[in-house]
């Protein structure tokens, strides 16, 4: 991996997880600390970070936590669109999980239009979005909070999900590679997200089309393990071709 390429890596990373270690971030790309170092340092020139000894954190992150914002709003109305098409799956009385990430939270923002729904979530964000209509019944995960996200993780989260069964689940991804593999910035939420979509019954993956193609360093498998995948008119012709391949049903909004 070329230093340009793996300093990206560790950005997205640190913009996932909001702050990250030397001796991680040197096991997780087989480089010596020296060299993570100098990477750090090179992030925090150009502005993205800050070291302290041992490590180093995002710039933005207190910002963000302060103000309820995410890291990533980019792409917003690709985002709202397809919101507005996955509210259309969500009926009434029936139990939901929903994933954190800025199209989810797009999402939580209409559901409030509806009436009665159970709603399983490990975003705060998304939670006090939703958490104010009497007619819903809100279950947040325990676990680690992860700033940039406004997340928690982990093994508690995870559990959380572990004994639970709904009807829908709305995912998020960092990417979608070549191979069809779903992936995510950090390792920390692959456990979490597995245990999601164990626990429900149709799978709805909600990404926008600048997703295709992109790589990060954690996956969680292919995409035949989702129901429905949600996304704008810009998905290439080839992505979509093998994904409906797979069995997996693309829906355009």
């Amino acid at each position: 991996m070329l230093a340009t390429e793996r300093r990206m890596k560790i950005l997205e990373f640190i913009q996932e997880d909001g702050s990250a270690r030397v001796r991680t971030l040197s096991d997780m790309f087989s480089v010596t600390e020296p060299t993570i170092r100098q990477d750090l340092e090179k992030l925090e020139a150009e502005g993205h970070i800050v070291r302290e000894h041992g490590g180093a954190y995002l710039k933005t992150m207190s910002q963000q936590v302060s103000t309820l914002t995410l890291q990533h709003t980019d792409h917003l109305e690709e985002k709202r669109k397809i919101a507005v098409k996955a509210l259309e799956f969500i009926q009434d009385e029936e139990s939901i999980i929903l994933d954190s990430g800025s199209t989810i939270t797009e999402l939580a923002v209409l559901v409030k239009q509806k009436r009665t729904l159970t709603i399983l979530t490990n975003a705060l964000n998304i939670a006090l979005l939703v958490g104010s209509n009497p007619g819903f019944e809100l279950m947040v995960t325990g676990g680690e909070f992860k700033p940039p996200t406004l997340s928690l993780t982990g093994v508690k989260a995870a559990a959380f999900f572990e004994s639970a069964f709904v009807d829908k689940l709305f995912l998020a991804t960092g990417g979608i590679a070549n191979t069809l593999d779903l992936t995510y910035p950090s390792f920390n939420d692959i456990t979490v997200k597995k245990a999601m979509i164990h626990s429900a019954r149709e799978t709805f993956l909600l990404v926008d089309s600048s997703k295709f193609g992109k790589t990060s360093i954690a996956s969680l498998g292919t995409l035949s393990q989702i129901n429905y995948l949600i996304t704008d008119e810009g998905i290439p012709d080839t992505f979509r071709q093998r994904i409906t391949d797979l069995g997996v049903n693309v829906i355009i909004a």
